[in-house]
């Protein structure tokens, strides 16, 4: 009798699942069967929807009850608080698994090279994000003294970046944010959000729901100076091709012509504004330096040699991730990915073995998370032609315990799925007990103890 087709996926992320998904709904999946396995570094499942995506956007985390369903198959199981590679490698995988598909994503904040940028008080939006999303491996406190802060970048992370720097404690209180993240958001000063992007209205990454839900705040008055309203050939062919591009700039059209209201905190929008210097005194933030803009026709822009120096005391680039080198994979760090053909790794011209990639590793940061499905999909196809073309060699321990040997014996203190729902339950304890859906647990060892047994009353 046939065993079942054994494949590893390493990153627990929705691009991991995602794939898992595509496999168990694949022939493969009723002859000869397969079995999935899925490394995940953190306790929890879940990646960027867990530790990516702002507390105040349940409809997103809400994603999170379809995953549910993947994982819950009896073909898939869960190894979670495991680190590729140290605590197993590609060799180690390829022992007992006939495939590998790397999904771990972008973690990493992209470089800017502008003068200052390594001041005391200009971050990365990565490391914001990962300090409000309770991130277990970055520090608990974050310093939010600034009154002014500017952000770089048009896309969704500088959205929440900016929300979140403008919104109140107690707004964001009925969220899962842990104590920790509460305490530091109730002591933050900012009472004025400069977001910068150095082209138009029509260039923006915002996606219109994210952008229109910076408006629904009663503390956040939302700015856009008329003068930044413009639009050349080329942003008017944007807004005919893109209905979203189109909607963004009608938004910002519409809060470019009304009255500035009096809610207490201000979040400006910029446009045709490039960062030029992160100005500095004594080591620290006192201000950014941007170069004025225009519309050379075609969207893109040219600077006109207008500076002007905004008093700011923090600065947070929101410009893109970047994904970790994988060890043993060939890695493009121009673009943060692993080079791949229809996401077969390619080291040398040549297909690296039984070796795949999905999502933001294959293709960049870049898109929302369901575009990540697509990416899933192909790599699978084209994993599963490779495996009936027979080019997949068996390998040499598929048995299904042959890993948790291997784990128990590394002394690897992995978490599972059912463990999963001991950390489920004891977050919604504690989030019943104000009142809430779910208080996140930061502290890794303290993820490990609820994952090995229920919550208790």
């Amino acid at each position: 009798m046939p065993r079942p087709l054994r494949i590893a996926i390493v990153g627990a992320g929705p691009a991991g699942i995602y794939a898992a998904d595509a496999l168990l709904k694949s022939e493969a999946a009723s002859e000869p069967g397969v079995s999935i396995d899925l490394f995940e570094r953190m306790p929890a499942p879940f990646g960027l929807i867990r530790y990516g995506v702002a507390p105040d956007h349940p409809r997103i985390k809400g994603i999170i009850t379809a995953l549910h369903q993947v994982l819950d198959k009896p073909q898939t199981r869960l190894f979670g608080n495991v680190d590729y590679p140290s605590d197993i490698g590609l060799d180690d995988l390829r022992t007992f698994y006939d495939a590998v598909i790397f999904s771990t994503g972008a973690s990493a904040d992209r470089a800017m090279d502008i003068p200052g940028i390594g001041l005391d008080g200009s971050y990365g939006a990565a490391d914001f994000v990962s300090w409000y999303d309770g991130h277990p491996d970055v520090p608990r406190t974050w310093p939010l003294e600034a009154e002014k802060v500017a952000v770089l970048g048009v896309g969704n992370v500088a959205l929440d970046v900016a929300r979140i720097l403008a919104k109140t404690a107690d707004e964001l209180l009925p969220t899962e944010i842990p104590p920790n993240v509460h305490d530091g958001l109730a002591a933050n000063r900012a009472r004025e959000i400069h977001v910068f992007g150095r082209r138009g209205p029509a260039q923006a990454k915002f996606s219109p729901m994210e952008l229109r839900e910076l408006d629904h705040s009663p503390n956040i008055e939302v700015i856009v100076n008329p003068e930044d309203i413009d639009y050349d050939e080329g942003s008017i062919a944007t807004r005919r091709a893109n209905k979203q591009a189109d909607m963004v700039a009608k938004t910002l059209e519409n809060w470019a012509i009304r009255d500035v209201g009096d809610r207490p905190h201000k979040l400006f929008l910029h446009f045709f504004e490039s960062p030029t210097e992160v100005v500095g005194e004594d080591g620290r933030v006192v201000g950014l330096r941007t170069e004025r803009t225009r519309l050379d026709g075609t969207g893109n822009v040219t600077g006109t040699g207008e500076t002007q120096t905004w008093d700011v005391q923090a600065v947070y680039r929101a410009v893109g991730y970047l994904s970790d080198e994988l060890p043993k994979l060939p890695f493009d760090f121009t673009t943060g990915t692993v080079p791949h053909e229809g996401g077969r790794v390619v080291e040398a011209g040549e297909h690296l073995t039984s070796t795949y990639v999905t999502g933001w590793i294959k293709r960049g940061p870049v898109g929302l998370i369901g575009h990540t499905k697509g990416d899933a999909n192909e790599t699978v196809a084209n994993l599963l032609a490779d495996h009936g073309a027979g080019r997949l060699p068996a390998p040499a321990a598929p048995a299904e315990d042959a890993v948790v040997d291997f784990l128990a014996a590394r002394d690897v203190a992995y978490t599972t799925w059912e463990g999963w729902h001991h950390l489920d339950s004891a977050e919604r304890a504690l989030g019943a007990a104000e009142g809430r859906e779910r208080v996140k647990i930061v502290d890794r060892e303290a993820m490990l103890r609820a994952s090995r047994a229920p919550a208790r009353d």
